[in-house]
């Protein structure tokens, strides 16, 4: 009986993780394949359509940053249960309203409700799955991923079906629904602790900056593609829906990557050689959409998605590793996520207004492939032996 109550607590946390996960992306990536008939119904310019983007990644960063005071004053269940209703409220505006005013302002409060989940998780990871710390991430950021992928492929076909594009976006309240019944039933997280934490040292050590601006800038590639891969075809003369499948397809290889590469690094504990795979993945993906980008489309798009997925879940691991305590990694992770992610917030709208200044992507692929080049020069600081050495006070 007992062993049976184990493995159901056990399934139970894996399979919260996996709900949790799904829900933090479609409130980005259902925006994109339907981003021509809400410019035409709104009147957005290309810049302002980025904020539909950059507003949730922006407050994803700002957030994360007070993570710390969010776990102190609410714990992991509250917080959580917090964040998936802000989720669901944002997608219900999204249906109920359309002006474009009304579309900025849900994207402020689905992003909130998206970095409340996003800052509380690492920890609860670290400290629910200690022997299985590398596959647990990647199963979460498979499933965030996947979740994206879905939004992509599924919004367009939604607001076909009711003839309305708000549908298409409104439609994601119930897997928020679905999700935060579930955790309220099976909390995963812990209930919220009366330890004092002490304060977090981060802003004063250049191994957690380093760690942030790497984590910003090796993913800062999957918040323009969501927003513009299919905008960018379009513009090559792809209808909506077959550009709009390129962010489910370029998913997959998100999701494999985000599976299969932590746990490849579960073997060893330097996280540096599959880093240098997956920003070379990335390297070469934005350069066939810069040079070929209608010959191998889908090798293209598949790169980039590997790339990404494998950068996620690989740089959080990174992080995690420099802390042996949970709530210690917890607070770098956070920290860590809540810079990275106000620098992916700058991604999507550089990539706007360099389009809307040229008339074209390239420039933007350009700057995308020079970053990862430059990222993969700057992996090699980070050995193992300079874990402990480096590690950030918590």
């Amino acid at each position: 009986m007992t062993f049976n109550s184990s493995f159901v607590s056990k399934l139970a946390g894996w399979g919260l993780l996996v709900v949790l996960g799904l829900n933090l992306r479609p409130i980005l990536s259902s925006i994109s394949p339907l981003l021509g008939e809400i410019r035409q119904a709104t009147g957005l310019s290309f810049q302002s359509s980025a904020l539909l983007t950059s507003l949730p990644v922006v407050c994803m960063g700002l957030v994360a940053l007070v993570g710390v005071r969010v776990e102190a004053r609410l714990g992991e269940r509250r917080g959580i249960a917090l964040g998936l209703m802000m989720i669901l409220l944002a997608c219900l505006a999204r249906w109920l309203m359309g002006q474009g005013s009304a579309l900025l302002a849900t994207a402020l409060l689905g992003g909130a409700g998206v970095a409340l989940i996003q800052a509380l998780v690492p920890a609860m990871i670290k400290r629910e799955f200690q022997q299985r710390v590398p596959v647990a991430m990647g199963v979460y950021s498979a499933s965030l991923m996947a979740g994206g992928g879905l939004a992509a492929l599924l919004s367009p076909l939604v607001a076909s079906h009711f003839q309305q594009w708000q549908a298409g976006l409104g439609i994601w309240l119930l897997p928020a629904l679905a999700a935060w019944l579930l955790w309220v039933f099976l909390p995963l997280g812990a209930a919220r602790s009366s330890k004092v934490m002490p304060t977090f040292k981060g802003l004063r050590n250049r191994r957690a900056w380093l760690l942030a601006l790497y984590f910003g800038l090796v993913n800062c590639g999957y918040m323009s593609l969501v927003a513009w891969l299919p905008a960018y075809y379009q513009q090559l003369g792809w209808g909506v829906l077959p550009s709009g499948s390129l962010l489910a397809f370029m998913t997959i290889f998100q999701v494999i990557a985000a599976l299969l590469m932590p746990v490849l690094a579960q073997r060893g504990i330097d996280r540096r050689p599959l880093l240098g795979i997956a920003l070379l993945a990335q390297t070469v993906g934005y350069l066939g959409l810069l040079l070929a980008p209608l010959e191998l489309t889908h090798l293209w798009v598949a790169l980039c998605g590997f790339g990404l997925g494998a950068c996620f879940a690989l740089s959080l691991l990174l992080t995690l590793d420099h802390h042996r305590d949970p709530r210690q990694a917890g607070q770098l992770a956070a920290f860590v996520q809540g810079i990275g992610f106000l620098i992916n917030a700058v991604s999507p709208w550089m990539t706007g207004w360099l389009r809307e200044l040229t008339g074209h992507f390239t420039s933007a692929w350009w700057v995308l492939t020079v970053t990862a080049v430059a990222m993969l020069m700057v992996t090699r600081v980070f050995s193992p032996a300079t874990y402990r050495t480096a590690a950030v006070a918590g």
